[in-house]
């Protein structure tokens, strides 16, 4: 990925100023009214506003211009609107009356119009790829208009439709995402809301003021507001050229010596990032040198030693533009998530190592997680379930492939290896299986959380509990164990700690107890998140970011001829 030219970044920082701060936080008034309509679980709010009641436009009867639109509607798509989109803008006027939307007597509604540009334009702030949509064919349309005092219908429905495919195509893309996760690579398995964007693009369309509404379709999240805030900030520094490469050499601690060159660099780069490192330039790898690259390695996912090794080296450099890409890419990851995720659930990250329970919006518990290595078939994919039942000194009943390919080879070369380790021989189905019986060598330890899924994933205790002291923590086989069990099995099922510690240690085996109300998880995988009010970079575990990175580059710093465009674009909605 190649760092941005003089030219362009000018052409950035101007984008920049046109956007305001305010447009990284939704109108919670508005996030919640639209929030409510795509949960699908409460009535429509009083709209705001509708479509006019129109005899004519600038003099062309509006039967004409309802007769042009319909016939633009039964035609191809407009350029860049993919067929969602188009399906959506459909369904936005055949649900509105087959109407014009964006026109009054006098014309096109200049405000709404202008609203609508300027969403356009903070869609920069969200990553959003802004090259994706028909910008140059919607100024060509609206010019078209502002050029004649006579407007033919097709003219007046163009403009019309081409606005409400902007529309719709914008909404779908902050409701939903702009990639398909499939088509990139993300073993993704969290379904999108897509049967609510009709409903809620009408319900925004209500709303005023409207570029509030439009604000609120994008995920509220105070997360998902951070990671903005940072996308401006890293591509302010990319557009001031990135960062300086720091040199390879050995690996060095502190107290050792090391070329002031090298150590100059490393100051340079530790600092773009926010991490403060005295200035005083000397050839000596010192304590607060250290302290700054253990601090840079926490936020990056990296075994924390202070030394300046290989791996702590091959971070540092990778490209300011690349580490862009990467918050675009899990801002897009961000919007593919459910919009409302329930008052109370479970929430794990698998890069972060990471999971946090949830009780009415706020986080009420959270502990460290061993996910699955990194090999294909043992990677923890991304989906969401609900927790039905926690079972107590459960059995592991190990799956057939562990079965075939580690425990049997282990057992044919020690006759005692399954003596020893707390496993027998039982028949389930008419096949003989293994088991590991319930107790303190038991792999999945004291305690199992079960939300039934297609990858016979689960949440559970481990007797490895030296582990969670690890920074990586990619040892498992998919599931996920947790640091706290105890604490969750309180959690999930409201029961004290007592009667928690007695079920886990002295209960009956295999006991299991359902929830009193079934409980959602989910599985996600984000690279990049907040920690302690600061970005962090997590483990690329299974190598997912590369192709997303790739899809969303153009989003992460937006082309010149794109910046051009939408200026355009802005100047013509607001004249």
């Amino acid at each position: 990925m190649r760092l941005v030219h003089a030219p362009r970044a000018r052409l950035v920082r101007t984008l920049a100023v046109v956007l305001t701060l305010s447009s990284l936080v939704a109108c919670k008034e508005a996030a919640g009214r639209v929030k409510r309509q795509i949960g699908g679980k409460h009535p429509r709010t009083r709209a705001a506003w509708s479509p006019a009641t129109l005899s004519a436009v600038q003099g062309v009867p509006v039967e004409a211009i309802k007769t042009a639109i319909n016939a633009r509607l039964e035609g191809k798509a407009p350029f860049k609107i993919e067929d969602e989109a188009w399906h959506h803008t459909k369904n936005l006027y055949k649900n509105l009356g087959q109407t014009p939307l964006w026109l009054t007597n006098d014309g096109l509604a200049k405000e709404r119009a202008s609203a609508l540009s300027n969403a356009v334009l903070n869609l920069s702030q969200d990553g959003l790829r802004l090259d994706q949509y028909p910008i140059v064919e919607l100024a060509n349309a609206l010019m078209a208009l502002r050029q004649t005092r006579t407007p033919t219908a097709e003219q007046l429905a163009d403009a019309d439709v081409l606005l409400s495919a902007m529309y719709s195509a914008v909404g779908e893309d902050l409701l939903s995402g702009q990639v398909n996760p499939k088509d990139v690579a993300q073993a993704w398995h969290i379904d999108p809301t897509d049967e609510n964007v009709d409903s809620a693009l009408v319900q925004t369309l209500g709303e005023l003021p409207f570029d509030a509404a439009i604000n609120a379709l994008r995920p509220e999240d105070d997360e998902y507001a951070a990671l903005q805030k940072e996308l401006v900030n890293y591509r302010a520094i990319v557009e001031k050229g990135g960062w300086p490469a720091v040199p390879s050499g050995k690996a060095t601690r502190p107290g050792q010596s090391d070329s002031p060159a090298r150590l100059g660099a490393l100051r340079q780069r530790l600092a773009l990032e926010g991490i403060a490192v005295d200035s005083t330039v000397s050839g000596t790898y010192t304590e607060a040198m250290g302290a700054a690259v253990a601090e840079f390695q926490s936020r990056h996912a990296i075994v924390v030693d202070t030394s300046l090794n290989k791996e702590t080296i091959e971070a540092l450099n990778v490209p300011a533009a690349y580490r862009l890409g990467q918050i675009a890419a899990n801002l897009e990851r961000y919007r593919w998530m459910p919009r409302s995720l329930g008052s109370r659930y479970v929430y794990v990250n698998v890069p972060a190592f990471h999971l946090v329970a949830y009780d009415s919006g706020q986080a009420t518990l959270d502990m460290k997680v061993i996910v699955g290595q990194e090999f294909e078939d043992k990677a923890t994919p991304v989906f969401s379930d609900s927790m039905e039942t926690v079972v107590f000194r459960p059995y592991w009943n190990i799956t057939p492939d562990i079965q075939s390919g580690e425990v049997e080879p282990k057992a044919a070369a020690d006759p005692g290896y399954l003596d020893r380790q707390n496993m027998e021989y039982y028949t389930d189905g008419g096949v003989r299986r293994i088991r590991q019986k319930p107790g303190g060598k038991n792999s999945l330890g004291l305690v199992k959380f079960l939300f039934p899924n297609d990858f016979n994933i689960y949440l559970h205790d481990t007797p490895n509990h030296e582990l969670f002291a690890k920074d990586v923590r990619a040892f498992s086989h998919g599931c996920i164990r947790v640091e706290k069990p105890g604490q969750l099995a309180q959690w999930v099922l409201g029961w004290d700690a007592a009667r928690v510690t007695e079920a886990m240690n002295s209960g009956a085996d295999n006991h299991s107890v359902r929830l009193p109300k079934k409980l959602p998880v989910y599985i996600t995988y984000a690279t990049t998140f907040m920690r302690d009010g600061r970005l962090n970079f997590g483990n690329d575990l299974y190598h997912r970011d590369e192709k997303l990175v790739q899809a969303m580059s153009g989003g992460a710093l937006p082309g010149e001829s794109t910046v051009r465009a939408l200026q355009t674009l802005k100047k013509i909605a607001e004249s």
